[in-house]
């Protein structure tokens, strides 16, 4: 076993999340490091692949058991980051068992499109979003294809290296000439990005206090004269729409601005986390469509899942989901609406009428960590994929 391949393997295939994580991200630099680790990832035997991949489960998602915490959980967390990476460590062991090389890559190729438990935040063609290749399955298909080429035949044949550029300008030259210019939006938006955290927000003692503020941001934005304001998910740390006092105000504000915000929302015993919109002394109300496993469904069956909750979760019921994603129409403009996890699955694509997506989040569950940076990546990704803007506003 060549112990240098491992450390190696692993700080490739995930140091682009942290280059843009310190702001040290550059096209070409991600461009090298991303296809130096699909190369080396071919050449490493079983052990090596598992430790790889172990590893690379670790560095992209040390983070998810970081909401533990406000569980009272905190003896778990050690125990989710090992079961998270044995996972992709077993993902990455099936590849050393397939004895093809090109076979490797149509394996690689599969794995961009498993989800475990619902979870798709693991692409491996996003190691590419920062640099001059595109992220489209197909891009990655040859470069997996190409690369694989290169590895079984540089020593054999003198012009797998030419292949293996020619492949690779052609790409870049298509990624250059593909993007498409999205017509810039004809209203003044505010999207307000705050800082709270998560163990206080929503506590009695400083639900007032963030409420307030809310309401200051929002009166400051009319005067500015904009024309809507965007709150993060759960701005309004309550269910909303059993409050008739503040829904009263935020009704009063809108006959002057259009207001976007987050909050809960019950009705019928089911609790929904949703976006209201505030317009013209009205407001409409867009359900979450995709839960995140774990964190807001727990992903088994029933029995299972009231056992988890119960046990793990002090009898927390999963939230309920629409069936179909919400457009509002803003100022005579479409948005789709999306809340957190929703802006990186493609369900919340899906009958897309608009090139603009609004996505809400809250990502003070995972602060401080490189979390809200992958987020922003697959955002990144999922508008290269379906050729949107998506303006995105967080809590963090």
């Amino acid at each position: 076993m060549n112990y240098y391949k491992i450390p190696l393997a692993s700080l490739l295939f995930s140091l682009f999340i942290y280059l843009e994580y310190f702001n040290l991200s550059s096209k070409i630099l991600v461009l090298v490091i991303s296809l130096s680790a699909y190369l080396i990832i071919f050449t490493l035997n079983k052990r090596e692949l598992f430790v790889s991949g172990t590893i690379i489960g670790i560095l992209w998602f040390w983070w998810i058991g970081y909401s533990f915490i406000y569980y009272e959980l905190n003896y778990l967390i050690p125990l989710v980051i090992i079961i998270i990476g044995m996972l992709y460590g077993l993902f990455f062991l099936i590849l050393g068992y397939i004895p093809n090389i090109y076979l490797k890559a149509l394996y690689l190729f599969a794995l961009s499109f498993f989800e475990p438990f619902g979870f798709n935040w693991f692409k491996p063609e996003l190691l590419f979003i920062n640099s001059y290749l595109g992220t489209s399955k197909i891009e990655f298909f040859i470069i997996l294809l190409v690369s694989a080429y290169l590895i079984k035949n540089y020593r054999s044949n003198k012009y797998s290296y030419l292949i293996y550029g020619i492949t690779i300008i052609s790409l870049i030259i298509y990624n250059l000439n593909s993007n498409p210019l999205i017509k810039p939006l004809d209203l003044k938006i505010i999207q307000h990005n705050t800082s709270i955290d998560q163990e206080i927000k929503w506590k009695k003692n400083f639900k007032q206090k963030i409420i307030e503020e809310n309401f200051n941001v929002i009166e400051r934005a009319i005067k500015d004269k904009y024309d809507l304001i965007i709150l993060p998910e759960t701005s309004f740390p309550l269910v909303l729409n059993k409050n008739k006092q503040i829904m009263s105000k935020l009704l009063n504000y809108s006959r002057e601005i259009t207001i976007l915000t987050g909050s809960l929302h019950y009705e019928n015993n089911l609790l929904h986390n949703s976006s209201y919109l505030f317009q013209d002394s009205t407001y409409k109300i867009a359900h979450k469509v995709v839960l995140v496993p774990f964190g807001e469904a727990v992903p088994f069956p029933e029995k299972i899942r009231n056992w988890i909750n119960n046990t793990f979760y002090n009898g927390a019921q999963d939230y309920e989901v629409a069936q179909n994603p919400t457009t509002f129409t803003i100022k005579g403009q479409k948005f789709r609406n999306a809340i957190c996890y929703e802006a990186t699955t493609d369900e919340i694509f899906k009958d897309l009428d608009t090139n603009y997506v609004i996505a809400i989040s809250n990502n003070a569950w995972f602060v401080p960590s490189h979390q809200p940076v992958l987020q922003k990546l697959l955002m990144k990704y999922f508008e290269n994929k379906y050729k949107v803007k998506i303006i995105s506003v967080t809590n963090q």
